[in-house]
């Protein structure tokens, strides 16, 4: 196969998946791993995918945002195992924010009925699974309400943060580096992360191996505020290192 082909190929994938890998294109095409970044570089530089960490994603897909049920529907077994680990940090009869996302709100539908909890959210399908808990204090943030999120942003919802210290956030995100941070692809909703970490004295980070590498517009935290990262075996050992040389604690499951 000649490169045109390739990267046309390449290309294909990327539109179809959301994204390639360096190691599983080379194996794909029986190719080094040195010719498909030349591809991808090729692929950069003609404006038809973004490089990023290990592989590419297709031009505009950056700030690409899936809705929920999307979301719900990507990696459910990994992010089944990430909220059942998760439940390990809860503190007794203590207080914890649970941020907007998937594997966040699977942490929720699992939260045990004889537990005593004060809760704060912005996420509204958060507090959906919570409302009738007899155990839980549920407190809602309100705010601008985001329909592809279902959370609320802007001033309301930075002020209720700034008036809380919780023990624990369990925080969410679109993609994640070790040099780059955590990031997502709306400013109004990053500044609501952003203002959530900081009201919480312990940041524990529920992610899919899946986001490694992906990186959106909006930057909202590195890895030295983040204490622990529950994530799936799929991490790469380099990010995994990397990621701990930040001082955070990465448990896979």
């Amino acid at each position: 196969m000649y490169a045109p082909e390739r990267q046309q190929e390449i290309l294909r994938l990327a539109r179809e998946a959301g994204r390639v890998d360096v190691l599983s294109l080379a194996d794909r095409f029986q190719v080094t791993a040195e010719t498909v970044r030349r591809d991808l570089k090729a692929l950069d530089r003609a404006g038809l995918v973004r490089r990023v960490h290990g592989g590419a994603i297709p031009a505009g897909r950056l700030d690409f945002e899936p809705d929920l049920t999307e979301r719900e529907a990507t990696a459910a077994d990994e992010k089944d195992r990430i909220a059942a680990a998760a439940l390990a940090e809860l503190p007794d009869s203590g207080s914890v924010v649970l941020d907007a996302g998937s594997t966040v709100a699977r942490l929720a539908a699992e939260i045990p009925l004889d537990i005593a909890l004060t809760v704060v959210t912005h996420a509204l399908p958060v507090a959906a699974r919570l409302a009738d808990h007899t155990g839980i204090d549920l407190h809602l943030v309100g705010g601008r309400v985001r329909h592809r999120t279902r959370a609320a942003v802007d001033a309301w919802a930075l002020r209720a943060y700034a008036e809380i210290r919780a023990d624990v956030l369990f925080l969410a995100t679109n993609g994640f580096t070790a040099q780059g941070g955590l990031t997502t692809p709306d400013l109004a909703e990053a500044a609501v992360k952003r203002a959530a970490m900081a009201a919480a004295r312990r940041v524990v980070l529920l992610a899919d191996s899946a986001k490694a590498g992906q990186e959106h517009f909006a930057c909202f935290g590195s890895f030295t505020d983040v204490d622990l990262l529950i994530t799936d075996a799929g991490l790469d050992p380099a990010d995994k290192a990397a990621i701990e040389a930040a001082g955070t604690e990465v448990v896979l499951v």
